[in-house]
């Protein structure tokens, strides 16, 4: 099955295109500007959508994910990046950052507690945001789990995934000279925030491939270059998160503050084969989180799109915003 058919058998398990009832620009205060969208029910059960990356940027199919008539779906575009302002920018953007802008957002449209739907970034950045606010989170839907923990980093930008995909790996450390490469990240870092607009995007398109191209299971090879725009904002941004190890200091690790969302229900879908996020990582997440359940899927890696991790989440949210969560998600203790 090619990756084509894989997307469509995707989009069968969606809900039908939805455009959103309120879009805004709000400002944080310093000096950046945050895309936000709401789509579905005004007075629905409310859901915010936390994008991957980081630098990623929502897109329309995220909306797909709800039921429209049930959920007041919540989309924004972290700093940086998607049609937040000013682009590719790492000033000011941290996940501390972050965490206080989706406060800042939840308190603008009035929101008691919502439901976080995550994956990957967007995984990591919705467990912080819990730990953080546990009294605003009503459930958790993760995916594809990032904990940003050093043996994930090591595993994909140290040779663990370049294990599985050599002739890949080789074009990702093509351009380090070979004394730079015990640390991707570093060798990275200096050449994405050179100040060489044409040294940023031949290296931004690079990284930004490498990932791309190991997050579908079938995917087999390069794939060809998004646009510059994109590139730029998703390489500069994740590199800088990872750069700096997420911004979590000593004690802030999310297995380090599991007891914060014990009760809080969850459910964890993590592909099998998970080549960028491997299942280990999900596996410990929900073995310190009694109030979440696991589901492995058989024939799936990373993405949003593979069709069997798209059929479960669309059954989580139906459970949720329905209230039959019991069967789906773990039960609190």
């Amino acid at each position: 099955m090619d990756k084509v058919s894989g997307h469509r058998r995707a989009l069968a398990h969606l809900y039908p295109p939805i455009e959103p009832f309120d879009q805004r620009m709000v400002d944080m205060g310093d000096g950046h500007r945050v895309y936000v969208e709401q789509c579905g029910n005004p007075t629905g059960r409310p859901v915010v959508v936390v994008h991957g990356g980081p630098g990623g940027g929502c897109s329309p199919a995220m909306r797909r994910y709800f039921d429209p008539e049930i959920w007041r779906i919540v989309l924004f575009d972290q700093r940086g990046c998607g049609r937040s302002r000013p682009h590719a920018s790492v000033e000011a953007n941290t996940t501390w950052h972050l965490v206080a802008d989706m406060e800042r957002i939840r308190e603008l449209l009035g929101i008691g507690r919502w439901a976080l739907f995550g994956g990957s970034w967007g995984a990591t950045l919705a467990l912080v945001y819990a730990q953080t606010h546990p009294e605003r989170a009503a459930a958790l839907m993760l995916r594809g789990v990032f904990l940003m923990t050093e043996a994930e980093l090591q595993w994909f930008y140290g040779g663990g995934a370049g294990q599985f995909w050599p002739e890949l790996w080789e074009r990702f450390v093509a351009p380090i000279p070979v004394e730079e490469r015990g640390d991707m990240i570093a060798a990275y870092h200096r050449r994405l925030f050179s100040g060489d607009g044409g040294v940023e995007l031949r290296h931004a398109r690079l990284w930004a491939g490498w990932e791309n191209a190991l997050a579908s299971i079938d995917n087999d090879g390069p794939l060809g270059d998004g646009p510059a725009e994109y590139a730029r904002a998703f390489a500069r941004l994740e590199n800088h998160y990872f750069h700096n190890r997420g911004f979590l200091m000593p004690g802030q690790g999310i297995l380090d503050r599991m007891d914060r969302i014990a009760r809080i229900p969850g459910l964890i879908v993590q592909g099998r084969y998970d080549m960028i996020c491997p299942p280990a990582g999900a596996h410990r997440l929900a073995a310190l989180w009694p109030a979440a359940r696991l589901r492995m899927i058989p024939r799936a890696g990373h993405a949003l799109s593979e069709p069997g991790i798209a059929a479960e989440l669309v059954r989580a949210t139906d459970a949720l915003g329905r209230g039959n969560e019991g069967p789906v998600f773990g039960r609190a203790t």
